[in-house]
């Protein structure tokens, strides 16, 4: 293949999974899995890079804008400086416009996988863990993977990150807030507990310095006002071509920071959130408001600065209705 390929058209329309495209500059496009797909950028010391999107596969604004990304990189508009591993998550869901099939892949990964081998989004969240790892494991400087989605509902903080929990005595970085500030990010979850999201197995298991982006509103393809995620695309195309560019020292008096307190769990169908369909991601909690009940177990809220993310009531019993945050700051250095 000699012309400017379409990457997101091959990942959804092609069952040819070991092709590999030459590209300008002596590149190559290597594709490893369905949707998956290896560059070669100049690899001596350089940073390793993995960008994922549609993990969600209605959330088609980050799709496009890798799609955009890679579609300079081959026509040779975007130098590529770093190894550089793109990954169209959940393909069915994409293809379907659906958020997912049978099961939330975000669910799926940190091994979860394994209690449901039934399904085919476990399936493909072991393969994407697999590939991954492999690709980490060639790495010989910095390892970054960025996890890009976009929010079922609105926001406070129309652009926020989650930092997923670390472990063995790892520190939040502030070169890596600093980065994300950079993007246009407005606010950022320190996570407290493991996960069974993508950003946590990179981070855990590749030690990675790996994050979940939501970038904004969920919205078809199609319609997404691609100028308003020009924040992460142009900082993005800046890593990619120039991974060793100065970026400005966190600002922490204009970047929020929160920690998650606890989790909504639902854990029947009995449970009810006594919150308006409408709410938006960081909503203030009344101090002493009754958040959600299930049964016997009542969540409250307490101190009047507790906010709620992500909820969703109409998630599986046993999974997570939604997050309870609370304001945090990082350590004194």
């Amino acid at each position: 293949m000699t012309h400017s390929p379409s990457f997101l058209q091959h990942a959804l329309s092609s069952s040819d999974t070991r092709s590999e495209w030459p590209l300008p500059g002596g590149l190559a496009a290597r594709w490893l899995a369905p949707g998956c797909v290896e560059l070669n950028g100049d690899a001596r010391g350089a940073d390793s890079v993995l960008l994922s999107c549609g993990v969600h596969g209605n959330e088609t604004a980050p799709i496009e804008v890798v799609d955009g990304m890679l579609t300079d990189i081959a026509a040779g508009q975007l130098a590529l400086n770093c190894r550089l591993l793109v990954m169209f998550a959940n393909l069915d869901a994409i293809r379907q416009g659906v958020r997912y099939g049978n099961y939330d892949m975000n669910r799926l990964f940190n091994g979860a996988h394994a209690r449901h081998p039934e399904l085919p989004e476990s399936v493909r969240a072991a393969e994407l863990e697999t590939l991954a790892a492999e690709f980490f494991a060639g790495a010989r400087a910095r390892k970054l993977h960025y996890d890009l989605h976009t929010a079922i509902r609105g926001s406070v903080f129309e652009k926020f990150a989650i930092y997923p929990f670390l472990h063995d005595g790892r520190t939040h970085k502030r070169e890596q807030l600093a980065w994300l500030q950079r993007c246009g990010i407005e606010a950022v979850l320190l996570h407290t507990q493991p996960a069974n999201t993508f950003s946590y197995f990179t981070s855990q298991y590749c030690k990675a310095d790996a994050f979940t982006l939501e970038l904004g509103k969920a919205r078809p393809f199609g319609q997404n006002d691609l100028s308003r995620f020009s924040g992460i695309d142009g900082a993005l195309r800046g890593l990619l071509s120039n991974p060793q560019a100065n970026v400005p020292d966190l600002d922490e008096d204009k970047l929020p920071l929160f920690r998650a307190k606890y989790d909504l769990v639902k854990h029947s169908e009995a449970f009810k959130l006594n919150l308006a369909d409408s709410v938006e991601n960081f909503t203030l909690l009344p101090d002493g408001m009754l958040i959600a009940e299930d049964g016997a177990v009542r969540y409250q809220a307490t101190g009047g600065e507790e906010r709620i993310l992500f909820p969703n009531p109409a998630v599986k019993p046993g999974l997570r209705a939604g997050i309870v945050v609370e304001p945090a700051r990082l350590p004194s250095r």
